[in-house]
């Protein structure tokens, strides 16, 4: 049997969608998709919300059945990891030392979550939530859990805080930075999402380090901080970033920081090799021109296509709207842009009604929008982001809806 044309390294958002751009652009070589783990694709971001909350069986989070892959003719290897690859003999080597022969390699491993570094970090009991096997984990205890600190404020500790909350556990969230959500959001919806958690009984502390993990027989049972107080807990969850997986590139030579480094249409710097997903770090126009990744869904399956369309000759350069989106309680977040290094914030309608949008500003162009249960400006305010739209401040505020605007 003929070498692989295609070996796609990766079998999440990115993988698959790579695959599955290949196959609607007429690919009609070989492909073979490689995943670490034994479950076909698969959606992650409902693992810390519906998955977890027992809302969605795992077969409704898969991004396609089997079906659809023997179909279109994508040889799956599943539960293999790559370990190294040879970037002249265009070979890539599984662990088990096998190694896979390709014309064109699309490496899509993602990244793993960033681990807590401090004494009783490998403690049973002490979760992550990137993989279905970690919330399966988290299920099978839950039962004998009454007492949960989440480490991290971000979007995966609000929704883990949230659904576990719901179901009537003593949540105690810990933040280093002082405010959830620092990275991704300005004040306001920082301030709207720590009064919705307290409200929901969830206690939210922020400028909350983690000194070290207590045992007892081997599993967790308290988080001391910095401070020097002790929580009880009966389970951690730790949801502080990702690092990104591209070790076996950056020893076959390509250039990396933060993330392997592509080009506009996700070429690394190795040649016939692609890289797309929250592993790929690009310029992006907007944040301004700065390399950055961008750990979405949205950016997975748009340079999945950007990377198909170069394989097949048909290369179109990466330039999505970023958008993203977090579910909370009876709370939907959407965003849409970036709003990094915005100068001003506009608030349209009342926090208070739980429904209204933050309107971010750099040199008086819209940058960014925050929806909280507010889907129409969500939807008219991108193309106010995708064309950088002069407004002002009182026309974004007085107007009922932003259409007129675009």
């Amino acid at each position: 049997m003929s070498s692989p044309d295609v070996v796609i390294v990766g079998a999440g958002h990115a993988g698959a969608q790579a695959a599955i751009a290949l196959r609607q652009r007429k690919f009609d070589g070989r492909i073979l998709l490689v995943g670490d783990e034994s479950d076909l694709p698969y959606e992650r971001p409902p693992l810390s919300k519906a998955y977890l909350s027992g809302e969605k069986t795992f077969e409704r989070l898969l991004i396609r059945p089997r079906s659809f892959w023997d179909e279109r003719n994508v040889e799956l290897r599943l539960g293999e990891r790559v370990v190294g690859i040879d970037a002249a003999a265009r070979t890539a080597e599984l662990e088990n030392g096998s190694r896979l022969a390709f014309g064109a390699l699309i490496w899509a491993a993602g990244g793993r979550p960033r681990p807590l570094n401090c004494p009783g970090g490998d403690l049973a009991g002490v979760h992550n939530v990137r993989s279905r096997a970690d919330v399966d984990a988290m299920i099978a205890e839950l039962p004998r859990v009454r007492r949960v600190v989440v480490v991290g404020g971000g979007y995966i500790g609000l929704e883990a805080a949230s659904v576990l909350t719901k179901a009537g556990k003593a949540v105690v969230l810990l933040e280093a930075m002082d405010r959830v959500l620092s990275r991704v959001a300005g004040l306001e919806i920082s301030a709207f999402f720590e009064a919705e958690h307290r409200r929901r009984g969830v206690d939210v502390r922020t400028g909350a380090a983690v000194e070290s993990l207590v045992g007892r027989d081997g599993a967790v049972c308290g988080v001391r901080l910095a401070s020097g107080e002790t929580l009880p807990a009966d389970m951690v969850i730790v949801g502080i970033g990702i690092l990104s997986s591209t070790e076996p590139l950056e020893a076959a030579g390509a250039a990396c920081g933060n993330g392997v480094h592509v080009d506009r249409f996700c070429r690394t710097s190795l040649e016939g090799i692609y890289a797309v997903g929250d592993c790929a770090a690009h310029e992006n126009a907007f944040a301004g021109g700065a390399r950055i990744r961008l750990e979405s869904v949205q950016n997975a399956n748009d340079q999945a296509n950007v990377a198909a369309g170069a394989i097949v000759g048909s290369a179109e350069p990466y330039g999505a709207v970023p958008w993203f989106w977090s579910d909370q309680y009876d709370l939907k977040l959407q965003t849409v842009g970036l709003s990094a290094g915005a100068d001003r914030t506009v608030v349209r309608g009342d926090p208070a009604s739980r429904s209204f949008s933050v309107v971010y500003l750099k040199a008086g162009r819209v940058a960014a929008l925050d929806c909280v249960n507010a889907v129409k400006d969500y939807v008219q305010g991108r193309r106010l982001v995708a064309d950088a739209c002069a407004v002002s401040p009182d026309a974004l505020m007085a107007l009922a809806s932003l259409k007129a605007l675009s």
